[in-house]
């Protein structure tokens, strides 16, 4: 399982369900609120998809891409002309940015120090921070689009969902949907759920735990709603310093601060078998 080609002619999905709840306006160790950080990890993801799929001839629609930000409502997380519909071809994404930022980012200076350096950041996605936590009905419409991406793409690797949230479910037991989610698949596997809840309270995070021993009762539930690790992204994991990982761990993150957003992120995108 796992193993399928991802090409243009059988591509694959990422869904990201994102958390933008009033709570999320809390600030995290980067000064930034939650909801900011989140934002810019997305969007930098977003961009490094469009990259890694860029060769001469343009951006190649190796994946179908959505965000379902969940609040005050739950809607698609891009503005028009993509907020039409959940899931669009990286061509599309690359091509229909809300806006491009000038950001810094510090690179070495070649004598042992940093620098400055303007670089162009693409944004898709904004911050924002309002209302309950509609979990249920969020995974709801997660699940509604994977399932006619799944019927559209039957051969292809599966899709893959990650859920970003920082608070409990305010409109019942979201776990139902999350296990039908789970089980929706093509000929190459199961869908993929990863789930992250991000904190401000600092204290060590659990980060792709093998047991749900020493969780409270909400870190029990998301951990029951993640997915097992994919075996081809076991090693992924234990480059980036996460020795413990096996295939026993779930993809699942508690209590996580700014370092493991960013890492649950990469390591959730990596897809083999590219071609």
């Amino acid at each position: 399982m796992y193993t399928a080609e991802i090409s243009r002619t059988s591509p694959s999905a990422f869904l990201f369900v994102i958390d933008q709840s009033g709570s999320m306006d809390e600030r995290m160790e980067t000064e930034q609120t939650k909801a900011q950080f989140v934002a810019d990890v997305l969007n930098k993801t977003l961009y490094q998809l469009v990259i890694r799929c860029t060769r001469a001839d343009g951006v190649r629609n190796y994946f179908d891409v959505g965000v379902i930000a969940y609040g005050d409502s739950v809607r698609s997380g891009f503005a028009a002309p993509l907020g039409g519909k959940i899931l669009h071809s990286l061509s599309d994404i690359e091509a229909n940015p809300l806006r491009i930022e000038e950001r810094v980012k510090r690179v070495p200076d070649g004598a042992g120090g940093l620098v400055n350096q303007p670089t162009k950041f693409p944004v898709w996605f904004d911050p924002t921070s309002l209302g309950g936590t509609p979990m249920t009905a969020a995974m709801r419409t997660a699940a509604e689009a994977i399932a006619e991406w799944c019927d559209a793409h039957p051969s292809s690797y599966p899709p893959t969902i990650i859920h970003v949230t920082d608070g409990a479910s305010t409109d019942g037991d979201p776990s139902a949907i999350a296990d039908a989610l789970k089980q929706m698949s093509t000929s190459d596997g199961e869908c993929l759920l990863f789930n992250l809840h991000i904190s401000t309270t600092g204290g060590q995070p659990v980060v792709f735990p093998a047991s749900d021993s020493g969780l409270d009762e909400y870190g029990r539930l998301l951990f029951r709603m993640s997915s097992a690790f994919p075996d081809h992204l076991v090693q992924v994991a234990r480059d980036k310093g996460y020795d413990s990982v096996s295939g026993e761990s779930r993809f699942f993150g508690y209590k996580a601060g700014y370092e493991v957003i960013v890492d649950f992120f990469d390591i959730g995108t990596r897809a083999s078998n590219l071609r």
